[in-house]
């Protein structure tokens, strides 16, 4: 499962896609919507995104990381549109026999999804707008 949509993402339907008798972890990403960003209280954002090349894209870097890591399946959904404080704006789910590699590799897909998938954040905040790059988390301590 790989798939840009206008529509609210359902983790099950991911951790769905990628269950399998031989899997003992199943990771699950979920990046929702926050109110505050750079110090900035943020009202909503948009994703926008050209869906054919985002799903192509999200589609390779499946493909890597089960070269690269121990898993057995991936599945990515990313919303495109308008979305709330709350929402799910991406999910990410990954099988694998142990937990070790199911996290590693989640963790792999959202940072590189982020810096290399053509999908754009608009940020709306009190007082303007900003197209956001795609920024990756520091790195846990």
């Amino acid at each position: 499962m790989i798939r840009v949509q206008a529509g609210a993402i359902r983790p099950e339907e991911l951790l769905a896609a990628v269950r399998g008798d031989g899997n003992g972890a199943e990771a699950l990403f979920v990046g929702a919507v926050r109110n505050e960003n750079q110090g900035r209280r943020v009202l909503f954002l948009e994703y926008h995104a050209y869906p054919a090349m985002a799903e192509k894209e999200m589609t390779k870097l499946r493909d890597q990381a089960l070269e690269r890591f121990e898993i057995s399946e991936v599945a990515i959904v990313h919303r495109i549109g308008r979305m709330e404080i709350g929402d799910a704006a991406v999910a990410i789910a990954v099988a694998a026999a142990h937990r070790a590699p199911a996290f590693d590799a989640c963790r792999w897909i959202i940072d590189t999804l982020k810096q290399t998938v053509p999908i754009w954040k608009k940020e709306f905040f009190e007082g303007g707008e900003v197209w956001v790059e795609g920024e990756v988390d520091p790195p846990a301590e």
